[in-house]
């Protein structure tokens, strides 16, 4: 009897059922994978479109970047990437829309100071006397501390004086001086517009140092104006805190504040320096 008949025979014997054929891979390992089932082709017509979508709207995968990659007839070379990025403006922080109502029953609204030059170049045209203005603006109801003969006196008791205040159409802006007492410190202008009845702050920048060997420092500020306060007699009042080494001091003018009032100046111009002036640039 041959080897390979009496192989049959065990199969006959043991009831014609052949032999289960158990997997020969160690347990836990990954199963073998079918074989691959052909992916349609970027080219197919039917899919196109979509693709086109897609691309459009959403940066394409990595897998497909990479079918694109290696698709007969692609024309990327090495280092080459057919990456497409697209950015939203939310994205980068901007609005997506922005929506501005106008009503044209509304009077439009022109800030002062354009019609004072509006009318300034208007008499240059039209007179040929003397040009007279009026200018709207604030002006200090103080001195400047610092031609004060006591100002460095002052100094050294509150530690922190004004030292000038400047006021224009952009809003008002000054200079401070402190005592050098540490090297951290912080300077603030509390200012209000109604009274105290509310009030803001302005944080100062440090300028540099000053005095003899460092024993001072000064400081910037500035804060803006609203267009309406820019009516007569209206006020800005303000002071000065300065924070160093976990103790405050504040120059408020000897308990009177800073303030600024609203007042018309009048202007007079001659002719002939108005026609040979830069004021009708202004």
């Amino acid at each position: 009897m041959s080897a390979g008949r009496g192989l049959g025979c065990l199969s006959d014997l043991d009831g014609g059922v052949a032999p289960e054929r158990r997997p020969c891979r160690p347990p836990g390992s990954p199963a073998p994978s079918r074989a691959p089932v052909p992916a349609p082709s970027g080219c197919d017509p039917r899919l196109r479109p979509i693709m086109l979508r897609r691309a459009r709207s959403l940066p394409s995968s990595p897998e497909r970047r990479q079918k694109a990659a290696s698709a007969p007839g692609a024309a990327c070379g090495p280092g080459c990437s057919r990456q497409l990025r697209v950015r939203f403006a939310d994205a980068l922080g901007l609005e997506l829309a922005q929506v501005k109502v106008f009503n044209a029953g509304d009077d439009p609204w022109v800030p002062l100071h354009v019609l004072s030059r509006l009318a300034i170049n208007s008499d240059l045209c039209c007179s040929s006397q003397d040009v007279q203005f009026t200018l709207r603006c604030l002006v200090p109801d103080f001195p400047p501390p610092i031609e004060a003969t006591d100002f460095g006196e002052r100094l050294g008791r509150q530690l922190v004086c004004l030292e000038r205040v400047t006021c224009s159409d952009l809003g008002v802006s000054g200079v401070v001086r402190v005592r050098n007492v540490a090297f951290e410190k912080q300077v603030a202008v509390r200012y209000t517009f109604s009274g105290w009845r509310s009030a803001q702050e302005a944080q100062a920048r440090w300028r540099g140092p000053a005095g003899a060997r460092g024993s001072e420092d000064v400081f910037a500020f500035g804060f803006p104006v609203p267009p309406f306060l820019l009516e007569l007699g209206s006020q800005v009042h303000f002071a000065v805190r300065y924070r160093v080494a976990g103790a405050e001091y504040w120059d408020n003018n000897g308990g009177r504040d800073y303030s600024l009032t609203c007042r018309d100046h009048a202007l007079h111009m001659p002719r002939g320096e108005c026609e040979d002036s830069w004021i009708h640039f202004i």
